[in-house]
C-alpha cells in the first residue's frame, strides 16, 4: 500500500460481546459511507466477535483484522487461533507483538517474528507493534529498544505490502501520557531506517480526538493504532477525519 494514504486502526482489545460489537461496526460502517475518508479505516476486534463485525461491515470500506494469531496453521494448540482462521472468517490484517503479549505473556521476540510469518503465509498484513517501557525511555535507550524488536521480528522476505509497524511506548498506552511531537518523529525516523520504504508506521499510545490532529500532521506518521477510542465511534470517526 501506498504511504501516501493514513490507516486508522481501532484495536477494541478485551471488549464487545456480540450485540455491542455489531452496533459499533455499524456505526463506523455507516459514518464510512456516509463521509468521504482521507483515510483507510480498520477495526481488530475480540476474536469470538470477528465474524460478526465482518458481516455488520459489509458493504462498506472498514477493514476487518485479528488481534493475535499463533505460529502454527492447525494442530493440538488447545485455544490458539492461527492466522488461516481469522483469514477465513474475513480479515486482512492482524496485530502481533502488542505490548501487553509481550509484557502480560512473556512473548519474544522470536515469538513474534514465528507469528509474522504465519501472518505472511495466510496472506494477511501483519501489523508489528513496537515500543519502550518508561525504565528504557528514562534511561535514554528507547531508540536501541525499537531498533532491537524490529531486528528480532520482522522475518526475511519483508515487503512494504505485507507489513505495518505500530509504534507504542509502553508508558503511553491508556495512560493519556504522549511523547512529544519530536519524540515521535525521531523514533519514526529510526524505524523507516530498518524497513522497507513504503512500509506505514503508525503511531499509538493514548491517541484521541484532542492529539490526533498533530500527530497525524507529522510528516512520518502514517496514521495511528487506536485503543480505547475506537470503542466511541464518535472518537473513532473524529481521529479518522484529522487526517490530512
Amino acid at each position: 500500500m501506498a504511504r501516501g494514504r493514513k490507516l486508522i486502526a481501532g484495536n477494541w482489545k478485551m471488549n464487545g460481546l456480540r450485540a455491542d460489537g455489531a452496533a459499533l461496526a455499524e456505526a463506523i460502517g455507516a459514518r464510512a459511507k456516509a463521509g468521504s475518508a482521507r483515510c483507510d479505516l480498520l477495526v481488530c476486534p475480540p476474536a469470538t466477535i470477528v465474524d460478526v463485525v465482518g458481516k455488520a461491515l459489509a458493504g462498506s470500506v472498514v477493514a476487518l483484522g485479528g488481534q493475535d494469531c499463533a505460529p502454527a496453521e492447525k494442530g493440538a494448540f488447545t485455544g490458539d487461533i492461527s492466522a488461516e482462521m481469522l483469514k477465513d472468517a474475513g480479515c486482512a490484517y492482524v496485530i502481533l507483538g502488542h505490548s501487553e503479549r509481550r509484557h502480560g505473556h512473556g512473548e519474544s521476540d522470536a515469538q513474534v517474528r514465528a507469528k509474522v510469518a504465519a501472518a505472511w503465509r495466510a496472506g494477511l498484513v501483519a501489523i508489528l507493534c513496537v515500543g519502550e517501557t518508561r525504565a528504557e525511555r528514562e534511561a535514554g535507550r528507547e531508540v536501541a529498544v525499537v531498533s532491537g524488536q524490529l531486528s528480532g521480528a520482522i522475518p526475511g522476505g519483508v515487503a512494504a505490502n505485507k507489513l505495518v509497524i505500530a509504534y507504542e511506548p509502553v508508558w503511553a498506552i491508556g495512560t493519556g501520557l504522549t511523547p512529544t511531537l519530536a519524540d515521535i518523529t525521531t523514533v519514526h525516523a529510526v524505524i523507516r531506517d530498518n524497513i522497507p520504504a513504503g512500509t506505514r508506521i503508525l503511531y499509538g499510545g493514548s491517541v484521541n480526538p484532542a492529539n490526533a490532529r498533530e500527530i497525524l500532521s507529522l510528516a512520518e506518521v502514517d496514521g495511528a493504532l487506536v485503543g480505547g477510542a475506537s470503542l466511541k465511534a464518535d472518537d473513532f470517526w473524529a481521529i479518522a477525519e484529522a487526517c490530512p
